[in-house]
């Protein structure tokens, strides 16, 4: 039986975006809702044809299949499809079929194409692509969750003023507030102490509730940093408590707005330009997070974060390596320091190892390769101090295998791509993406257009570059549409990097071999595919939006990390996110699986 209109009401007040609609426009939709009550098995449409309107799952399960017959999403209640083809031109991308006894809640074409058009919240929701973020990055218009420090020094009210004074001065801060549980009763300052019990004559173990500041202004995290400046000018105080529902989740102080103001990836690059040791260094790139924080709440795009972070770990590797020559003396031939992984691709993160190489001339001596290790491990050694913590797997400079000539070098290249194991295969992907830092560039150049020209002409590489490309998948599953990780330190959270920003990367090398490109930034190899012809041009931008939400949302989980005074990672549980945050993300993990889908039939794949 079809579902009566109060029930159909009902439903949709649990579906967004029906959910945000008011009453005449739900009332206006439910007579437009063709009801559809399919069998397990049955066809909803075929890829290729005219799509009769949206799919909304109401019971029951649909599978979504990729044009090589491929399960890309298995989808249930609550769940709309039909979406992208609608908002591009009307013609299915995918085939549809019930996977059990289903019933469908399909919106005609005309009434979607008038919910989209007549509701902002619907025209959000099903649209994939990635809208542009204003951006306000200046102090005025910064919000205050983003200038506060996190987890603020507290007491209780019946602490020693001695007790209060001992915990800054230990924490270095110049303040300390006052709770009672969660709820914040004071604030004690430097002054207060040097003043009211320094200067009045008060004995050290007054309570801290005698001198203190009750009831303080304070501030909530949506408040912006004109709010702050104004209030501490107005009132002339240094500190401001910042609150949520009474209960105390930072503090601003003007050393935080200076702080703010100064933290910027040209005066962090400045500074370390002009360090002298790997120590001033570690100190500046702690400065790291914050800086990410700021870049996000500003509104830059993931590409332009990840650059400019990069161009500081940039800048730390070849001041380290000045400072070696100035400690080992002059090189004793022309060397090229080269940079991989997230580094080599300007894609580096809030968390991030260390992945290089050095290429010296063929003109080394046995002794000359002597000097050079002790270069790399100096190097190294300077990274690892500055936060860019060891690789693993030993994928550094300091490793007398990744220290060579450039003739042993190609004979390496050379090696992977006449035998392409899987040792090769994954050697191979991570020296794809080298980026000379420092040093003779001339070593690397010709080197690069030789293999990527070789490797583009060995199809046996190639399919064993694609398969390798598959390992890493979309977390896909049936759990409202996630599969997340099931035991561990991390379970039930999404990998945000291995399976969703990897696969993206890795999908974009095999593109950029294909095509003999010489990009090595992910966006830059799939926007060169496509301008080459090795991607068409509808399916380079879904994989480009894909990859725009995937790596926002991953910087957006990290910024907020640090905010909260954790150290940033890549794990994220799908229960942080929104109705509509989940379904687009899902909608981006079906892309790219769509993507690893065909890549994989029309190269083929080997065993």
């Amino acid at each position: 039986m079809p579902l009566a209109p109060d029930d159909l009401r009902r439903f949709l007040s649990t579906v967004h975006p029906y959910d945000t609609l008011d009453a005449d426009a739900i009332e206006g939709l439910l007579p437009q809702f063709v009801q559809r009550r399919l069998q397990a098995g049955e066809e909803i449409y075929a890829a290729g044809q005219p799509l009769e309107g949206l799919y909304l799952i109401q019971s029951g399960q649909a599978e979504i299949r990729d044009e090589n017959d491929v399960v890309v999403s298995l989808l249930g209640p609550r769940n709309s499809f039909g979406e992208r083809g609608l908002t591009r031109d009307g013609i299915a991308a995918t085939s549809a079929r019930t996977v059990e006894e289903t019933l469908l809640l399909m919106l005609p074409v005309y009434a979607f194409n008038a919910l989209v058009r007549d509701h902002a919240a619907a025209k959000r929701f099903f649209d994939r692509s990635r809208a542009a973020k204003p951006r306000k990055t200046d102090l005025a218009h910064s919000r205050v969750e983003t200038l506060m420090a996190a987890n603020p020094l507290t007491l209780s009210a019946g602490a020693s003023v001695q007790e209060a004074a001992r915990l800054m001065a230990e924490r270095r801060v110049s303040s300390v507030c006052v709770t009672e549980g969660p709820t914040l009763k004071g604030i004690l300052t430097i002054r207060d102490v040097s003043g009211k019990v320094v200067g009045g004559g008060l004995p050290f173990d007054t309570p801290v509730a005698q001198v203190m500041t009750a009831d303080p202004l304070t501030l909530p995290p949506s408040a912006i940093g004109s709010d702050v400046l104004h209030m501490m000018m107005e009132r002339h105080i240094g500190h401001v408590p910042v609150t949520e529902g009474g209960k105390l989740v930072g503090i601003v102080t003007q050393t935080d707005l200076t702080r703010f103001q100064a933290v910027s990836s040209a005066e962090l690059v400045a500074e370390i330009a002009r360090a002298s040791s790997p120590a001033e260094m570690a100190d500046v790139t702690a400065r790291i997070p914050q800086l990410l924080v700021q870049l996000v709440a500003g509104g830059n795009r993931h590409e332009v974060v990840t650059r400019l972070i990069t161009d500081i770990a940039d800048t730390v590797t070849r001041r380290l390596l000045a400072l070696a020559e100035e400690k080992l003396g002059a090189a004793p031939v022309p060397w090229l320091w080269l940079a991989c992984g997230s580094q080599g691709r300007q894609e580096q993160t809030g968390i991030s190892d260390q992945d290089n190489c050095l290429f010296l001339d063929d003109s080394a001596t046995d002794d000359d390769l002597a000097y050079f290790m002790e270069m790399a491990k100096f190097v190294s050694d300077g990274l690892d101090q500055a936060g860019y913590y060891y690789c693993p797997g030993e994928m550094m400079a300091t490793n007398p295998r990744w220290c060579q000539r450039v003739g042993t070098w190609r004979q390496y290249f050379a090696g992977w791509i006449a035998k392409p194991d899987p040792m090769a295969q994954m050697l191979a992907s991570v020296m794809f993406d080298l980026r000379p830092i420092g040093g003779t560039k001339a070593l690397f150049e010709d080197l690069q257009e030789e293999t990527l020209a070789r490797a583009a002409k060995n199809s046996i590489f190639v399919s064993h570059m694609i398969a390798n490309s598959l390992k890493h998948t979309p977390p896909l599953g049936l759990l409202r549409g996630f599969a997340t990780i099931r035991s561990g330190e991390h379970k039930n959270t999404l990998d945000l990097k291995h399976n969703g920003v990897v696969p993206v990367v890795d999908l974009a090398r095999v593109y950029a071999l294909q095509g003999q490109l010489a990009e090595v930034n992910t966006r830059a190899r799939l926007e060169a595919a496509v301008a080459a012809g090795k991607l068409s041009g509808s399916g380079g931008q879904d994989l480009l939006d894909a990859y725009d939400l995937i790596a926002e949302t991953r910087l957006e989980h990290q910024a907020a990390q640090v905010k909260r005074g954790e150290t940033p990672d890549n794990y994220m549980a799908p229960a942080d996110l929104s109705d509509f945050e989940r379904s687009h993300l899902r909608d981006a993990f079906v892309v790219i699986k769509s993507l690893q889908s065909a890549l994989g039939h029309g190269r083929g794949i080997l065993g």
